[in-house]
């Protein structure tokens, strides 16, 4: 080959784009803030790095205080704190406010750079036809058109999370959630497996049919229950590769549909407002284990 050619030869390999391998699907961790109980965000945020999340989010009482405190120590000292950290903020929970009430919510949360705010369904759920609940799915779907407009334009999503004793509960309401907020923005889907039977293959088609809307999954299993004092060792089937629940196929699912929102491993003591374990490094220790679960089947 001549020098010229050589010479040209080199300079087109050096301006071509690396071939790089895609990198592999994860989860993406968020830690919510009710896994430690009540306890103040000055000895949960030091926690958040190392339970393998990006950031945090703040549960209200009864669940948590969190939320209130940051009220209490002024919204600029929290992103200071988190700055120390460094560590992002995803949100809250707000079922306390309802999803009709979430207008200052939505301020905070795009002020802090959070991009999401949970809350529950609203609607006649109680002896209503198949029929009548999916009019009512629609209706409430319906009402929320201005307030997931609204949270849209600040960058905020609203996860309605299915949750038992309340309108979007079974696993048909939730189908007919998903269809229709299928093109609105600023509103979602909280999946909480918990709530659901516990069927890898159902769960693992609602995830399939929720696909983009899918604001965040609860990494959480029914196992005993989180409705009664119960020995810790049965309270804790509740996490990941603690109950019996196979969670590989709803990871499969997650991982087809690109899911790269928010992924909380999560339970509920019993009473609510005490952390998971009995210590603050018991509790970290707990949501390591469980998240060590989830990346060996990712894996």
């Amino acid at each position: 080959m001549k020098r010229r050619q050589f010479l040209q030869s080199l300079s087109a390999f050096a301006a071509a784009p690396a071939l790089t391998a895609e990198a592999p699907w994860k989860l993406n961790y968020m830690l919510a803030s009710s896994m430690y109980g009540s306890l103040p965000l000055a000895d949960i945020l030091p926690e958040v790095k190392k339970t393998g999340a990006t950031g945090i989010e703040l549960w209200p009482k009864k669940h948590g205080t969190q939320r209130e405190e940051m009220d209490a120590i002024g919204h600029d000292k929290f992103a200071e704190m988190l700055k120390e950290q460094g560590i992002g903020f995803g949100g809250t929970t707000r079922y306390d406010l309802g999803p009709f009430k979430l207008t200052e919510e939505i301020g905070v949360v795009k002020k802090l750079g959070g991009s999401f705010i949970v809350t529950g369904g609203s609607g006649e759920w109680k002896n209503v036809s198949p029929e009548q609940l999916k009019a009512n799915v629609k209706d409430f779907v319906e009402k929320m058109k201005p307030h997931a407009a609204l949270a849209a334009e600040n960058g905020v999503e609203i996860g309605i999370e299915n949750h038992i004793n309340n309108l979007i509960d079974t696993p048909d309401s939730l189908l007919w959630l998903a269809d229709d907020i299928r093109n609105i923005s600023g509103i979602g889907i909280a999946l909480a497996p918990y709530h659901l039977p516990q069927d890898t293959k159902l769960l693992a088609d609602l995830i399939t049919h929720i696909d983009k809307k899918m604001t965040m999954f609860y990494a959480w299993e029914h196992g005993m229950g989180c409705m009664k004092p119960m020995p810790k060792e049965e309270e804790l089937q509740q996490m990941p590769g603690r109950g019996s629940l196979n969670w590989q196929p709803l990871l499969v699912a997650l991982m087809q549909t690109g899911f790269t929102g928010p992924t909380e491993v999560f339970m509920h003591p019993t009473p609510r407002g005490i952390p998971i374990m009995p210590t603050i490094a018991e509790t970290t220790a707990e949501i390591i284990r469980a998240k060590n679960h989830l990346d060996g089947l990712v894996g």
